[in-house]
């Protein structure tokens, strides 16, 4: 295991004390993110994709800003994307532009 920073140690020791409380506000929230949880966690297939270097640089450095691990935020983005649930927000990132959008000329 890493290291702790001063911060993660600073966490550690206020929930360690039980100077923490908890965000969720109802049951049914408990209920909703717990079912969240098992989604995401039942994973019992194997998926392999290609992606460009720049898309997973991009992915890499949006799940460092989420704090989790880029293959889980793959996992939950479809996971999100098929249950009819994925909302796009925008990020401190600036996000790079793809060229797509643009048409080409004839030749």
């Amino acid at each position: 295991m890493k290291s702790l920073s001063p911060y993660e140690k600073q966490i550690l020791s206020a929930f360690e004390a039980g100077k923490l409380k908890s965000t969720v506000t109802s049951q049914a929230s408990l209920r909703r993110y717990r079912e969240y949880a098992r989604a995401t966690l039942s994973k019992n297939k194997r998926v392999n994709i290609r992606l460009s270097t720049p898309d997973l640089s991009e992915i890499q450095a949006r799940a460092a800003e989420e704090g989790v691990p880029y293959q889980t935020l793959i996992a939950s983005v479809l996971h999100k994307f098929v249950a009819g649930r994925f909302l796009e927000k925008s990020s401190r990132l600036t996000t790079r532009t793809s060229g797509r959008g643009k048409k080409r000329r004839a030749a």
